[in-house]
């Protein structure tokens, strides 16, 4: 269950990553804030990676936000 919080968690960061990086480069600024988040969410999803047996696929990916929301709700 460990790693799939890690995944959730590094998934989301890479989603946030997108419009932050979009908008550095729409004002001819430095992505910092980009850069950043695409480092914790590919630090992250292969913490989850190594963590989990036999490692991801992309269908375990909305199973894995299943089981973080549960895990979350209850």
């Amino acid at each position: 269950m460990e790693a799939d919080i890690y995944l959730v968690v590094g998934v989301i960061a890479g989603v946030l990553a997108i419009p932050s990086l979009l908008s550095a480069f729409s004002e001819d600024r430095a992505p910092r804030a980009a850069a950043v988040l695409v480092l914790i969410a590919a630090g992250t999803i292969l913490v989850a990676t190594m963590k989990k047996p036999g490692g991801y696929r992309i269908a375990d990916i909305p199973e894995a936000f299943t089981r973080v929301a549960s895990l979350i709700l209850n």
